[in-house]
């Protein structure tokens, strides 16, 4: 029997560790929450100062008699759930649940899975902090309440079935106020007029910039004509040259927002996806003779601080792999606020020295893909700045002045581990009174563009910055919306559903009080609060609820209607020979029978592109979603014809191999290609 119990949540990280602690160590798993609101009623006394009514979860009583067994058997009991509110919380039950001393240090925190840091811990438990309890006691109880209070008016108000959260709902009103604002802009017409020259064997464009005095913007097509009347396109004299060196520093290292960002924009990964990559990464991979270890640090932090330790092992490795003058004097960066505790570092990786290259076979494509992104930006933090001289030539011809600027590279610095090269842009060798001509003047019109719809990264950004949610809440967030049907994706933008415009009208019409950007970010900073014990937990409900109370009595005033109707279809119900109807669900868009619930046919709604399948020439290419979310194209004759492609079909062929031609579009490319080999038909961009 061993004589030490460690419970942690997952069992992939028990299986790590058990072999980091050897045998006088038991490490078992919760395999997740134990003890909980009930999921049929409140669960909340709200007469009774909030008073939470928790209950063990159905179906965890096996595990929790295991482990209350294992405990009694034990001479000490180490509770290691994950090291943020929501573990805390977990071991607070879990203390109570086995019956442990509420005066015992048996809280341990691994922020990490490394033999060292996991025996460190070990060492040094501590007891439980009762305010991070509390602040994640009131965040469950505040949802809780907002939700079961609001869904069944939603059930009477808007359609059945249906359900709202606290801050979810502030997620879905900026997206649908974005949407709005989209919808009501009305754009303006501009022009632009470029120049191209070439001298020394260099070609480059300028802009046309203004007057001497002041920049002009051209409004329309007769503005712009009247500029090109006075240019000599054979006289552009150089009047102003300014070289100025510049410096930029690298980015500071992930936290689970800028993660959660830059993996949406540079590897079109969801967040959801990119939260459970992140926890196979903290949770341990097996590396061969390394045994099984952890790759990063805990992924669920707003900070960007970086130990000592580490930063002195990047050091190390940049000397020994890019030389002295790559490496910083060594870079560290302050807590982001004071909720940021100190012992939560940025997300980077245990050790420098397991370079992308060195773990790559022991990694799935996607996993490394996301540690190479996580080991690069903190390697880059520690690195010298890029350098680059920036030369702006101002160009005048009778009067109309025009801009070019240029751009060289002086050093390397961090970009030296970079993927991606920096763009440089070279002018040539010009001096102050030179005259050079315009090989061609070319006019453009333009049209100003309304706001973009949010993005998963553009909606992590904005719900960071207004303050709601934590990093814990992010993924979640996004995915609760999304499973509700308020929102669905065209081309990585985030849409308002029918429905969940009707929902987020209502929301605004009778809780405005309390489900609005100011409040939510209000209720964050309390939370906060009250986890560095400045403010007591049920206070902070107390203050919610009076504002949440007025607006639940007042909500029967309201008289709009927000009914979400079917629409009917020119079909029939193969069943019942009802009409059938586009219905909204849980689980989005369907087909079913007017006649429900008497009848209940139902089929789902296919979207078609009427673009025949290059592979067997029988089936159609249908719109699909992958198991990461991912929109893509494949056969309707699935599994026989397993043909399939990312890029939206045209329907046209390519004339030298006769696959089909796609429309490929992404951050850096817009064009017409061939879906297998390298024909391209047109570069919009």
């Amino acid at each position: 029997m061993a004589k030490n119990l460690v419970i942690v949540e997952s069992p992939t990280k028990a299986k790590s560790i058990t072999k980091m602690l050897g045998s006088n160590y038991k490490v078992k798993a919760t395999y997740g929450h134990l003890r909980d609101l009930p999921k049929s009623k409140l669960g909340v006394d709200i007469e009774d100062d909030f008073e939470p009514k928790y209950i063990k979860v159905r179906g965890k009583a096996k595990t929790i008699n295991e482990l209350k067994k294992e405990a009694d058997n034990a001479q000490n009991v180490y509770l290691a759930t994950d090291p943020d509110r929501e573990g805390e919380a977990i071991s607070w039950h879990l203390q109570y649940l086995l019956g442990l001393d509420k005066n015992e240090k048996n809280r341990v925190e691994f922020h990490e899975i490394t033999k060292n840091n996991v025996k460190n811990a070990i060492k040094n438990p501590r007891k439980i902090d009762q305010n991070l309890v509390d602040s994640q006691q009131a965040r469950r109880v505040m949802d809780r309440i907002v939700g079961y209070e609001i869904s069944p008016i939603l059930w009477k108000r808007v359609k059945s079935g249906l359900s709202a959260g606290r801050v979810q709902s502030v997620a879905l009103k900026l997206i649908v106020d974005r949407q709005k604002e989209i919808d009501a802009f009305k754009p303006e017409e501009y022009w632009t007029i470029s120049a191209k020259h070439k001298e020394e064997k260099i070609e480059f464009e300028s802009e046309f910039y203004g007057t001497k005095s002041k920049k002009i913007k051209i409004s329309n097509e007769n503005g712009a004509d009247k500029i090109l009347n006075k240019i000599d396109k054979d006289k552009f004299e150089v009047v102003d040259i300014s070289k100025t060196k510049k410096k930029r520093k690298a980015q500071k290292p992930y936290t689970t927002s800028t993660l959660q960002q830059d993996a949406s924009n540079k590897l079109g990964f969801s967040t959801k996806y990119t939260m459970s990559l992140a926890q196979q990464l903290f949770e341990g991979i097996d590396l061969g003779d390394k045994g099984r270890v952890g790759l990063i640090t805990y992924m669920r932090t707003d900070a960007t601080r970086l130990s000592s330790e580490i930063i002195g092992e990047s050091l190390s490795y940049i000397k020994e792999k890019y030389g002295s003058k790559y490496a910083s004097n060594g870079r560290n960066y302050s807590k982001k606020s004071k909720q940021t505790q100190d012992a939560h570092e940025a997300i980077r990786p245990t050790s420098i020295y397991n370079d992308p290259i060195s773990v790559k076979d022991y990694l799935t494509d996607q996993q490394y893909k996301l540690y190479k992104m996580i080991w690069t930006r903190v390697v880059q933090s520690q690195m010298t700045d890029y350098e680059y001289l920036s030369t702006s030539i101002s160009l005048d011809s009778n009067g109309i002045v025009f801009k070019a600027s240029g751009k060289i590279t002086l050093f390397d610095g961090f970009m030296k581990v970079s993927s991606s090269k920096e763009n440089e842009n070279f002018l040539p060798d010009l001096e102050k009174g030179d005259v050079i001509k315009a090989t061609s003047i070319t006019k453009n019109q333009h049209f100003t563009k309304p706001p973009a719809n949010y993005t998963e990264a553009s909606l992590v950004k904005v719900l960071e910055e207004y303050g709601i949610g934590r990093p814990s809440t992010y993924s979640s967030t996004i995915a609760s919306i999304i499973s509700r049907n308020y929102v669905e994706f065209e081309d990585r933008k985030i849409l308002p559903t029918k429905l969940g415009i009707r929902v987020n009208d209502f929301l605004q019409e009778n809780f405005n009080d309390v489900i609005n950007v100011e409040f939510t970010a209000k209720m964050e900073n309390e939370l906060d609060r009250i986890a560095q014990d400045e403010v007591y937990w049920k206070d902070v409900l107390k203050g919610f609820y009076e504002g949440f109370e007025k607006d639940l009595n007042a909500v029967s005033k309201d008289t709009n209607d927000y009914k979400v109707k079917d629409k009917i279809l020119d079909e029939k119900c193969p069943k019942c020979g009802s009409p059938l109807a586009i219905k909204h669900g849980r689980n989005g868009k369907f087909i079913g029978c007017t006649n429900f619930p008497d009848c209940n046919f139902t089929k789902s709604i296919i979207k078609t592109t009427g673009v025949k399948c290059p592979k067997c020439n029988d089936g159609e290419l249908i719109e699909k979603v992958s198991k990461k979310g991912k929109r893509f194209y494949g056969c309707s004759n699935f599994p026989s014809c397993d043909y399939a492609t990312w890029d939206t079909p045209t329907g046209d062929r390519c004339p030298e191999c006769g696959d089909l031609l796609v429309h490929k579009k992404n951050r850096s490319t817009d064009e017409i290609k061939c879906n297998s080999c390298d024909y391209v038909k047109e570069k919009i961009r």
